[in-house]
């Protein structure tokens, strides 16, 4: 069993796909001292070593996908859905640094890390917020070495749009273990900025994460290191730096930073206080300062997910079923067989790929067109991007855009579920459903039996017109 530690250190919130109570992180928050269960690992650690390929026990395994953990990000529709609606840039910005803050603080126990996607793995889900509207999510597993992770949030009514890829560099620090996160993530108000097309635009990234007293001691979760918000458009970034404990001095999960104009340097706002507990805001001019968000008092959201029986094979709840089940249960020896198979599949499937010369390219995302010009020019940074166009001012027709990308609602279902390997070598024409796999006959019905209405998406990598099945929304 091959664990990539990169997926250990990324920050948890929502319930887990099998309601396993997270907790809400504490000082108190350490793992009892495993050093002798741990201690048949210590060969294979070497300074500068991949840790991808390190054995782990299953103890510290969440029993859930790293594609279903990424939902943290939008775990909390009330700092997330009044942002566009700020009038004020500077103060929309502040909303924005709240809303990133406000979901580090939820994890599991303990220091846990989720299941590593396999590549073509998928996970969709949605919120149902209380005004009627809905945001939805779809992620995949875009690349297995290095691991990429790619996902896609939207909530049509309130003009929010989030793409980002998450790409965790894995080191081993003698007695810790760290993850470097690559990658970004962009917020995008669709009803602001000058581009009526890409709206408003932020740009997030990640702190790192690291696993402390890994061989000897009490492990230890810490997010570290400086993290950004930026909104080039209005010359703003928030500097925030994710303080790790002194060996002598400080303490745990503080956090300090600045939001400034990046254009002048003019400092507006300083941030101090806790990741887990109060966070505060104060301004540089007036000296006030006020509380920006209290994870101690949080509760967070996890989105809704259609029954296990009604995915495919590839989504994630319905892939490591067998694996979460044992692990609920503590028999570890189960949990460890039934990863192995999944792991050793997804090796048998890359053989294959590499004996029949076929060249695998991820389902539902594309490659990000970058560069000067280029239809995603600024965004380099995310490697890939749903492969959709959706509609930017139009909620009910993206909507419908957006369901006919992948399975996400109840009654919706697809068939010829991310069979490997999905693209012939040197992109010769595809199949209908862009996967390898014929077309289904068959034509999916609602969870009542109604006949769902069929929705064309256009493929914006080959212009080819696929056909899909849209659930009511």
């Amino acid at each position: 069993m091959s664990a990539d530690w990169g997926s250990f250190f990324n920050s948890s919130g929502n319930r887990s796909s099998t309601d396993e109570p997270n907790v809400v992180a504490g000082d108190d928050d350490t793992e009892p001292d495993q050093g002798n269960v741990l201690s048949h690992i210590i060969s294979q650690l070497r300074p500068g070593a991949d840790l991808s390929r390190v054995v782990l026990p299953t103890f510290i395994l969440e029993p859930r996908s790293m594609l279903e953990r990424i939902t943290n990000f939008m775990a909390h529709p009330e700092t997330l859905l009044p942002m566009p609606t700020v009038d004020d840039p500077l103060e929309r910005f502040v909303s924005v640094v709240k809303f990133y803050l406000s979901g580090w603080h939820i994890k599991p126990p303990g220091v846990k890390k989720p299941l590593n996607p396999i590549l073509g793995e998928t996970f969709t889900g949605y919120w149902d917020y209380p005004d009627g509207t809905r945001g939805y999510y779809i992620a995949e597993q875009t690349s297995h070495h290095p691991p990429k992770s790619s996902y896609f949030f939207m909530a049509p009514e309130h003009n929010i749009r989030i793409d980002g890829t998450l790409i965790p560099r894995s080191k081993f620090l003698g007695n810790s273990a760290g993850s470097m996160m690559e990658g970004i993530a962009v917020l995008r108000f669709l009803n602001r900025g000058s581009n009526k097309e890409k709206g408003e635009r932020y740009i997030l990234t990640q702190p790192n994460m690291y696993a402390r007293n890994i061989l000897i001691g009490k492990m230890k979760y810490e997010l570290g290191d400086h993290s950004y918000v930026r909104c080039p458009e209005n010359n703003l970034v928030a500097d925030i730096e994710f303080k790790t404990k002194g060996y002598f001095s400080g303490s745990y999960n503080q956090i300090g930073g600045t939001i400034k104009n990046s254009e002048t340097g003019q400092i507006y706002y300083e941030l101090s206080g806790y990741w887990n507990k109060e966070m505060f805001i104060t301004d540089v001019q007036t000296h006030k300062k006020e509380i920006l968000f209290n994870a101690s008092t949080a509760t967070h959201t996890p989105p809704q997910v259609r029954p296990i029986a009604q995915q495919g094979e590839r989504e994630s709840q319905r892939l490591w079923q067998t694996t979460v089940k044992a692990l609920m249960e503590r028999n570890h020896e189960v949990a460890t067989d039934e990863k192995t198979k999944i792991e050793d599949r997804q090796r048998e499937e890359a053989a294959k790929r590499v004996n029949d010369g076929v060249e695998w390219h991820p389902k539902l995302f594309r490659r990000v067109q970058g560069g000067p010009g280029g239809a995603d020019e600024g965004e380099e940074d995310l490697d890939w991007i749903i492969n959709a166009q959706i509609d930017a001012h139009n909620p009910e027709l993206a909507t419908k855009q957006i369901l006919s990308i992948a399975p996400i609602l109840e009654g919706q279902t697809e068939p010829s579920q991310y069979k490997i390997p999905p693209h012939k070598a040197g992109h010769e024409a595809a199949p209908p459903d862009h996967n390898g796999a014929a077309p289904s006959a068959a034509q999916p019905t609602s969870s009542v039996g109604e006949k769902l209405e069929e929705v064309q998406r256009k493929d914006t990598r080959t212009s080819d017109v696929d056909t899909f099945v849209d659930a009511k929304p």
